[in-house]
């Protein structure tokens, strides 16, 4: 291990490094010990509970998605609402303003024509300056009567986006309740499950993920698919360092720190400290950001599991990960094979720091 990965894992306990998933989901290995009779075998319950869990955090990402896109309707609804505001204001200013020249226009106007006016005058050039005001007041009135109508029609797109906006941050947050339902019903499921396996039972399935992860990991290192380590880039190394002083804290399903997280609230924030803000879900990481090959790994970037994107890490070096696994679980560093790898990619496009 190199003096790098050393002493970044130095900030943690040697016990907590040593921590592995249990019951990971994805993991297929063959069925150790016969089924009790009447039961199902160890590997089924590994089964329903990798499915399970699964299940949980794609509802999880799902509901996080709605949660960002809530943000945002809620503050383009502000923005809109105070926009609206200060064109009200604006429209209620050229109304005064309109008023006040309308009455000067009529207070220094006759109907006797500017010619004749001009003749008849004991004073022709206070007619004539008179006049001028006259034309004046008119340009003006005809420029405020210009403003007053552009503003009206801004207000009136303003009230009908803000509207707008307001309906569909009313959808989300329905939207947004009937997800985090979902996960909750998940979560459910998850524990009685867990809630009617005996002690025998759970430590049969914590020997069998475990022996799953070992398999898989020393397939994928014996492969040649993770190449040298490489250096991280700065902001990389900022993110991880970031990842690592979170170690130990619980999984929260929907978290984004600073006290617990889940899995994407954990890789976004990190690179948000890191100063290079990312998208905040797996799904929406894997879809925006750079794809690189595990051969081009380096510490900072994040790969990400499942076919449908729902989970992701942060790539610490040698073959290991930072992870938020799951509910009822720790932020902890696990082997990269710990689930089934989807892909990887990189938030950033800096060149390696010199360490």
């Amino acid at each position: 291990m190199s003096g790098r990965l050393l002493g970044l894992l130095g900030m943690v306990c040697t016990t907590t490094l040593a921590a592995q998933v249990l019951l990971t989901p994805g993991i297929a290995v063959a069925d150790p010990e016969p089924p009790v009779s009447g039961e199902r075998s160890v590997a089924e319950l590994l089964t329903d509970l990798q499915k399970l869990y699964r299940q949980a955090e794609q509802a999880t990402e799902t509901y996080n998605a709605t949660e960002e896109k809530l943000k945002e309707r809620r503050a383009e609804a502000e923005r809109l609402t105070a926009a609206l505001a200060r064109t009200r204001l604006s429209l209620q200013e050229s109304r005064g303003a309109a008023g006040r020249l309308a009455r000067q226009q009529y207070q220094t106007s006759t109907d006797i024509s500017p010619y004749v006016r001009l003749l008849l005058a004991r004073d022709p050039q206070h007619a004539l300056d008179q006049g001028q005001v006259i034309g004046r007041l008119a340009r003006e009135r005809v420029e405020t009567v210009g403003r007053l109508e552009g503003s009206e029609r801004k207000a009136d797109g303003l009230a009908r986006r803000a509207r707008a906006a307001l309906d569909e941050q009313l959808t989300l947050t329905e939207r947004r309740k009937k997800e985090r339902d979902a996960v909750r019903r998940r979560l459910d499921d998850v524990e009685e499950l867990l809630a009617s396996l005996t002690p025998d039972q759970l430590t049969a399935l914590a020997r069998l993920e475990r022996d799953g992860v070992a398999e898989a990991q020393e397939k994928l290192m014996d492969s040649g698919a993770l190449s040298d380590d490489r250096n991280p880039s700065t902001e990389g190394d900022r993110a991880v360092r970031y990842a690592v002083r979170q170690l130990g804290k619980p999984y929260e399903w929907g978290a984004e720190g600073p006290t617990s997280y889940d899995c994407s609230g954990l890789t976004s924030e990190a690179w948000r400290a890191a100063g290079s803000p990312i998208p905040r879900t797996s799904q929406e990481q894997w879809a925006e950001l750079q794809h690189i090959p595990l051969t081009e790994l380096r510490p900072g970037d994040l790969v990400v599991y499942f076919p449908e994107a729902t989970h992701v890490a942060i790539y610490l070096g040698e073959g290991r990960v930072v992870q938020a696994p799951r509910a009822g679980e720790e932020i902890k560093v696990s082997p990269i094979a710990a689930n089934p790898i989807l892909g990887a990619v990189r938030p950033d496009a800096s060149p390696p720091a010199k360490l």
